[in-house]
C-alpha cells in the first residue's frame, strides 16, 4: 500500500489505518476484540503493534478507524473485503489490492459462505471477495482472477495488475543471507489462527524430504517462537539452523529445495524455479503464480487508481474501458489510504 501511495502522492493526500469494522458489524467486532479472539490476527496484538511502527518510523499518517483525522475520503484502497469500514466503502470510490495467497477453501469456509454473510468466521482470508463490496478488484494473476470469481467477486470487477510484493521475485537473487545449498522449512501460524497442526509430524516429514542436505527452519512471525523452537530442537537432525526473523525469500532464493505449510512463499520457490513442497495443491499453485512483471504492478495500481478516481460510472463500467496509461507515473518520496 505504500508503495502504491507513492505513486499517488501528485493527485491524492494519503493517509492509512488498519484493518477495522464500521456500521453494523462494529459491535460484533468490538466483542471480538474485546474478549481478544483476534489477538493473533492482523487487527489486534503484536502484528497491529508492528504496522502502526511502521507508519511512525516513514512518517506516514495513520487515521486508524478514521477516527483520528475524520475525514471523508476521496478514494479507498484495502487489501481486504472481510473485514471492511462499511459505511466509508458506502460512499466511497474503493479499489482492492490483494496482498498475497488466500487461505484454503476448506469445509469450514464452505460452510461459512454457503449458510452465513460474514466472511469473518472463517477467521483467515479464505473467502477475501465474497463481501464483493469493493468497486475495483486489482488480483495477481490470471488464476487468481478465476479464483475470486468463484468466491463471489463480480467477474466485471476484475483487472490483473499483479501485486507489488510479488511481481520481481527474480531479483531475490542478489542477496546478502550468507548461507546456501540448504532446504528451506517456512512454517505456517496454523496454531495461532485455531487451526490444527502436527507439528511433530511435518518436521519429520521435512526431514525425510532433506535426506541428509542441510536444513534451516524459518518460522512465520506470528508464531509461539519459544514452542517452535523447541519442537525442531527435539524432532530435527541436529545442526539444523533455526531463524525466528529475516527475510524469508531472500532465504528461498539461496535454497535447493522449499518445504512449507500454508505459506505465500511458495510463489517465491515456483517463481525461482525451486521444488516446493506444500499443504496446498502445488499444481493449483502454479496455475495462480502471481504474473511477473519486473516490479510494475504498484505503477498499474496507482494508474487504476489515479483513472478510477476521476471516473463517473460503476466499477464494472470502469474496467470495460479501461486503458492503461503508458507515461510512467512520479515516483515521490509519501503514501496511501
Amino acid at each position: 500500500m505504500h508503495g502504491v501511495a507513492q505513486l499517488l502522492e501528485d493527485e491524492y493526500e494519503p493517509y492509512f489505518s488498519q484493518l477495522y469494522y464500521d456500521g453494523w458489524m462494529r459491535g460484533f467486532y468490538e466483542w471480538l476484540i474485546r474478549n481478544e479472539l483476534l489477538k493473533t490476527t492482523i487487527v489486534q496484538g503484536h502484528i497491529k503493534e508492528k504496522a502502526d511502527k511502521y507508519l511512525a518510523q516513514h512518517g506516514l499518517r495513520n487515521d486508524f478507524e478514521n477516527r483520528v483525522f475524520g475525514h471523508d475520503y476521496d478514494l479507498i484502497v484495502c487489501c481486504s473485503d472481510i473485514i471492511v469500514p462499511w459505511n466509508l466503502l458506502a460512499k466511497t470510490k474503493s479499489v482492492f489490492v490483494q496482498e498475497g495467497m488466500t487461505d484454503p477453501l476448506n469445509l469450514w469456509a464452505r460452510l461459512v459462505k454457503k449458510f452465513t454473510n460474514f466472511p469473518i468466521l472463517t477467521i483467515s482470508t479464505a473467502l477475501n471477495g465474497m463481501n464483493n463490496i469493493c468497486d475495483v478488484y486489482c488480483v495477481a494473476s490470471p488464476g487468481y482472477a478465476e479464483h475470486f470469481a468463484k468466491i463471489g467477486v463480480d467477474k466485471d470487477k476484475l483487472i490483473v495488475t499483479g501485486i507489488p510484493n510479488f511481481d520481481d521475485i527474480e531479483k531475490l537473487r542478489h542477496n546478502s543471507f550468507p548461507h546456501r545449498g540448504y532446504v528451506l522449512v517456512a512454517t505456517t501460524d496454523m496454531r495461532e489462527t485455531f487451526r490444527p497442526d502436527n507439528r511433530k509430524k511435518f518436521i519429520k516429514h521435512a526431514t525425510r524430504i532433506a535426506a541428509g542436505r542441510p536444513m534451516i527452519f524459518k518460522f512465520h512471525p506470528n508464531e509461539n517462537m519459544e514452542r517452535a523452537t523447541a519442537e525442531v530442537k527435539k524432532y530435527a537432525p541436529p545442526g539444523t539452523l533455526i531463524f525466528t526473523s529475516g527475510n524469508t525469500e531472500e532465504m528461498i532464493a539461496n535454497s535447493v529445495e522449499l518445504i512449507t505449510q500454508y505459506s505465500t512463499v511458495a510463489y517465491v520457490g515456483l517463481a525461482l524455479g525451486i521444488p516446493v513442497h506444500s499443504y496446498f495443491d502445488v499444481e493449483d499453485l502454479k496455475r495462480k503464480l502471481p504474473i511477473q512483471n519486473g516490479g510494475a504492478s504498484a505503477r498499474r495500481i496507482a494508474d487504476i487508481c489515479r483513472q478510477f478516481g476521476q471516473f463517473a460510472g460503476t466499477g464494472p463500467e470502469f474496467v470495460r474501458q479501461y486503458q492503461p496509461t503508458n507515461a510512467q507515473p512520479k515516483l515521490v518520496a509519501a503514501s496511501t489510504t
